[in-house]
C-alpha cells in the first residue's frame, strides 16, 4: 500500500517536474519575466506623468496671479490636464493599441497646452522674476527629463518582449497562450510627446 502511494506521488512529482521543464524551455517563463518588465516600466511612465500634472494646478495659479486675462490658454491647459488625468490607466492599456494611442493622444495635447502657456508667459517679466515660478519651471523641466527616460525604457522592454513573442519556438508558446505584441509609443506621436514644453526665458 505505501509502496503503491509512494509510487503513485513519485509519478505525479515526475509529472510536474516535466510539464515545468516544458514550459520552461518553450519560453512560458520568459514571457512572465518580460511582461512584468514591460509592467514595471509602464509603471514609470504614468508615474512621471502623473508628477506632471500634480504641478500643473500650482504652476496655472502663479501664472493667474500675474496675467488672468489670458484666460483661453489658461483654461486650455487644465482642460487639458483634466482629460489627461481622467484617462483611466488599466493593465489592459498595455495590451490595446487603441486605449495606448488614445494614452498618447491625451499626454500630447497636455504637453501642447504646457507648450502654449510658457509661451505666453514670456510677455510678463513679473512672472519670469516670480521665485514660485522660477522653482516650478525647474520642476517642470526635471519631470520632463524624466518622462523622456521613462517612456525610452518602456520602449526597450516592449521592444524585447515583442521579440519574444515573434522569435521561433515561442511564437509556438504565444499563439497557445494568446500573447500579442504589445503597442508602443509610435514615431510620429513619439515626436509630438518627446518635446518638452519651451521653458526657457532667456535666463
Amino acid at each position: 500500500m505505501i509502496s503503491t502511494v509512494f509510487s503513485r506521488w513519485t509519478r505525479v512529482l515526475a509529472l510536474a517536474i516535466f510539464a515545468g521543464s516544458l514550459l520552461s524551455g518553450c519560453g512560458y517563463n520568459e514571457f512572465q519575466s518580460k511582461d512584468e518588465a514591460t509592467k514595471a516600466a509602464w509603471g514609470e511612465v504614468v508615474n512621471q506623468y502623473q508628477r506632471r500634472a500634480d504641478l500643473i494646478p500650482n504652476l496655472v495659479n502663479v501664472v493667474k496671479g500675474y496675467a488672468n486675462h489670458e484666460r483661453e490658454t489658461l483654461e486650455a491647459v487644465t482642460r487639458a490636464r483634466a482629460a489627461a488625468t481622467s484617462f483611466q490607466i488599466t493593465p489592459e492599456v498595455l495590451n490595446d493599441p487603441a486605449a495606448f494611442q488614445k494614452f498618447q493622444q491625451v499626454q500630447g495635447e497636455l504637453s501642447g497646452a504646457l507648450s502654449r502657456l510658457m509661451m505666453v508667459s514670456e510677455k510678463y517679466p513679473d512672472l519670469k522674476a516670480d521665485a514660485r515660478f522660477g522653482e516650478l519651471q525647474s520642476q517642470l523641466e526635471g519631470t520632463e527629463n524624466r518622462i523622456t527616460v521613462a517612456r525610452q525604457r518602456y520602449i526597450a522592454a516592449v521592444q524585447d518582449y515583442n521579440v519574444t513573442v515573434r522569435q521561433f519556438p515561442n511564437n509556438l508558446t504565444a499563439m497557445v497562450f494568446g500573447y500579442d505584441t504589445k503597442p508602443s509609443f509610435t514615431v510620429e506621436n513619439e515626436k509630438a510627446i518627446s518635446t518638452a514644453p519651451t521653458v526657457d526665458f532667456g535666463k
